[in-house]
């Protein structure tokens, strides 16, 4: 099932936004991109957060999965390691 939480949104026969319903209806943030129809198999995107995703994808819904499959790749990894080091020795006198 897919995540409810982003929407492909038409806009126009050839214009999609992905938007993310994290955030409330008036707020910029809820929008994550803009997509517009180059031809049949060819779709182009504008991002509208910094994401190290593709700019160009067959159609819109290949566009939504890879959002989606981002985020949940995001969530599900184990956290960074942060390396501890012990404690400076002290001088005895």
């Amino acid at each position: 099932m897919p995540d409810p939480r982003f929407e492909l949104h038409r806009i126009t026969a050839t214009e999609w936004l992905i938007l993310d319903h994290r955030y409330g209806p008036n707020d910029a943030r809820r929008t994550i991109a803009c997509v517009y129809a180059l031809d049949e198999n060819e779709v182009s995107v504008t991002w509208l957060r910094e994401l190290p995703l593709a700019l160009y994808y067959q159609t819109a819904f290949d566009v939504l999965e890879d959002v989606q499959r981002f985020y949940a790749r995001d969530r599900s990894q184990r956290p960074s390691p942060i390396p501890h080091m012990p404690p400076p020795m002290m001088a005895t006198a």
